[in-house]
């Protein structure tokens, strides 16, 4: 029984996950908000608690296969797991001021939340036992979700006026809520929206995520696994639906993650046909990048938002229209944010303390002294210590993996990727879904078929 718990608690966040953000926006709109919507917020973590310990009374009860192994007996990736997570729970024990930070114990709960979300995720994995029919099941919801995701989101661009989004409660949620002020969208979130030209500019996938990025690189995930599964005829097809929604998101730095994975996924596999793929996926892409302005769905700007535009890019000067360019505004904009959190890193090497970057900062009040990278974000807030034991971790499970699931290394290696940019841990699917599937897959025999394989 208490297997079958852990399982179905991994199957319900892998699902659930992909409507959070929706479901929290329309909460909003409802009125449940601060405090409430932050402990109704919280049902991922007191899910992840649930499926841990019951993995854990399966384990003590001898439910366990023998093939298993002892869960007395830890790899090197699993104490490197530990001690990132150490170091975490370390930095937050640690008085503030002792560091030079600001954040207050609201924002430091809010860090250690979101630093040891993924460990949460990857001890559930570690514990939870999964035979053939659970593996297929989980798969099947990610290709299902990632398929669902991109027909909801091409549904919305098309057929969904901007403005029923301007009215709904998405701007008060990210700027009340998360602490997220966004000026020039009427309160959403700018990067919606590609500004090709004031009259017409074009609208991105944002689906349920409420995200072109995080949309994206759910589907990049999806991808790798139907490229990494054998073809047959209906992941072929949902594949293709959720590499379009891919495509529609116009997120560059998935467009460059997806070939990298299917780049080592080649590799791994020694296929020229994977090979074949990531060159034609990045072709693709650099094709689309291209004539998206012409055959995007468009939309167009309140008045007050064209002033806010304006306004900006007279402050800001001219940049290139050029989406190849690394002068292009939005290109430019990512390079400066992870340049500036390394420098901040650079100054002060032994971090913050937790809760001075990202989000959590933005939504407490503090100084964001880092923003958007994985890396800069934890530099800045465990220092370079705890920031070298994430990269340490991420790297021995991308090692470990490579002959257990070649599919899940490329994908540690498409997150590694996407780092760079974002805020990867803080995408709470990919936090719980890759890390669990990670750990999980490391429970296998070094002789079992890769879990990709029952697909």
């Amino acid at each position: 029984m208490s297997g079958r718990l852990a399982r179905a608690a991994l199957l319900v966040l892998v699902v659930g996950l992909v409507g959070h953000n929706l479901a929290m926006a329309l909460l909003w709109q409802a009125g449940v908000r601060d405090t409430a919507l932050d402990v109704v917020a919280g049902w991922k973590e007191v899910l992840l608690v649930i499926g841990v310990l019951a993995a854990l009374a399966a384990a003590w009860g001898g439910r366990g296969p023998d093939r298993s192994g002892p869960y007395d007996r830890l790899a090197w990736v699993d104490r490197l797991a530990l001690a990132y997570g150490a170091i975490v729970v370390v930095y937050w024990l640690v008085p503030q001021a002792w560091l030079g930070g600001e954040a207050s114990p609201r924002g430091e709960l809010y860090a250690l939340r979101h630093h040891l979300l993924p460990l949460g995720a990857y001890v559930l994995g570690r514990l939870v036992v999964l035979d053939r029919a659970s593996w297929r099941r989980l798969l099947v919801a990610v290709v299902g979700v990632a398929a669902a995701l991109s027909v909801w989101g091409l549904v919305d661009v098309y057929a969904v006026p901007l403005q029923w989004w301007r009215d709904s409660g998405v701007p008060d949620w990210y700027s009340e809520q998360l602490g997220l002020e966004y000026d020039c969208l009427s309160g959403l979130p700018e990067n919606w929206i590609l500004n090709t030209d004031e009259e017409s500019p074009a609208r991105r996938l944002v689906s349920t995520f409420l995200s072109p990025l995080a949309s994206a690189y759910l589907l990049v995930v999806a991808v790798l696994l139907v490229a990494a599964a054998r073809p047959r005829p209906w992941t072929l097809g949902l594949g293709a639906v959720a590499f379009a929604g891919l495509l529609w998101t116009h997120t560059r730095a998935a467009f460059l993650a997806l070939p990298v994975g299917l780049a080592l996924l080649a590799v791994l596999r020694r296929s020229p046909r994977l090979a074949v793929l990531a060159g034609g996926s990045l072709a693709v892409a650099v094709a689309f990048v291209a004539l998206f302005p012409t055959i995007g769905p468009t939309t167009t700007y309140t008045a007050t938002e064209l002033s806010c535009l304006r306004e900006n890019a007279a402050v800001e000067g001219d940049s290139s229209d050029d989406p190849f360019s690394a002068d292009e505004s939005s290109t430019a904009s990512h390079l400066r944010a992870l340049r500036d959190g390394l420098e901040t890193v650079a100054r002060q090497p032994w971090g913050y303390g937790l809760g001075n970057a990202g989000v959590s900062a933005a939504r407490t009040g503090v100084d964001v002294k880092a923003g958007e990278s994985t890396y800069t974000e934890l530099g800045v807030d465990t220092g370079i210590l705890g920031l070298a034991a994430f990269v340490a971790w991420l790297g021995a499970l991308g090692l470990a993996l490579r002959r257990r699931s070649p599919w899940l290394a490329a994908t540690l290696a498409a997150v590694a990727v996407l780092g760079l940019q974002t805020d990867v841990i803080g995408i709470h699917w990919l936090a719980v879904a890759v890390f669990a599937f990670a750990g999980t897959a490391l429970r296998a025999a070094p002789n079992d078929p890769p879990p990709e394989r029952v697909l």
